[in-house]
């Protein structure tokens, strides 16, 4: 897809909504959300080269075409269906082999020229033919596939590029446990999506906390680590015309940790 008869359909895909209802495929809103990021990082990084890694659920056709015209690097999971198992079928039978002659979890990495039938072309499809093994139970083939436009091998891609995405399943964690995104309790749809984008806006807080925790024992602490110790404090406010005054502890457990991300912020010792 070119460049141009991507924005003469537009308007069609733009819908950027952070929130969905709860049966919506989860591609909906994907490319809005998209185009809007792509816009803002160029603006700022004009020669940054863009790489997006997107999960099972979103390997449909405008998707992929977008990702092409816009001139990044993707790849993008697949689930897996008959003619793609029977792609990877040597490569099963060879992870097979190496498990049964080590006992362990074994895995073979291949490519193939795959083309579904709602795709105007083939594409590069990288597949791992992976062998499972866990005590008591019988060995199970686990294949996986991801299709990209990457020109690396494919255990480069897959375990270097891929298997990256579970630091980013982290950072959803941390916004589903350490601040609650899914509590979406309002009797307006509205008014959750409001929800939504608080709590992501929370989250960037969140992360510039983080960073200015830099050397202390909160620095790699996550989300809900953060809270507990640094701002579940209790408190004695003293408002004037001029200011707001925050009478703290004297002592608690992370008080040093405290009063280094307090400074690096702004505040004022005194």
């Amino acid at each position: 897809m070119s460049q141009g008869t991507f924005n003469d359909e537009k308007e069609q895909y733009l819908c950027a909504a952070v929130l969905r209802p709860g049966n919506a495929p989860a591609s909906r809103g994907a490319i809005g959300i998209l185009w809007h990021i792509l816009q803002r990082v160029w603006t700022a990084f004009p020669k940054a080269r863009v790489r997006v890694r997107l999960d099972g659920g979103f390997a449909e056709p405008f998707l992929l075409n977008f990702l092409d015209a816009m001139g990044v690097e993707s790849v993008v999971a697949m689930a897996n269906n008959a003619v793609l198992n029977r792609l990877a079928e040597p490569q099963m039978e060879q992870a097979r082999q190496l498990s049964q002659a080590s006992g362990k979890t074994e895995h073979v990495c291949g490519e193939a020229r795959y083309r579904a039938g709602s795709w105007p072309a083939e594409r590069r499809v990288i597949f791992k033919a992976e062998v499972v093994r866990q005590e008591g139970k019988e060995p199970k083939d686990n294949p996986r596939f991801v299709i990209t436009n990457l020109k690396q091998s494919p255990p480069w891609i897959y375990e270097h590029v891929y298997c990256q995405r579970g630091q980013t399943e982290n950072h959803i964690k941390e916004l589903h446990y350490g601040l609650e995104i899914g509590r979406t309790s309002c009797t307006k749809f509205l008014a959750n999506q409001f929800r939504v984008l608080m709590t992501a806006a929370a989250y960037v807080l969140m992360q510039e906390l983080r960073l200015r925790a830099a050397r202390t024992a909160c620095a790699r602490a996550q989300v809900w680590t953060l809270r507990e110790r640094l701002l579940k404090l209790g408190a004695h406010v003293v408002r004037s015309v001029r200011r707001v005054v925050l009478h703290l502890p004297h002592a608690f457990p992370f008080l040093d940790t405290f009063r280094q991300v307090a400074l690096a912020l702004g505040a004022r010792a005194g």
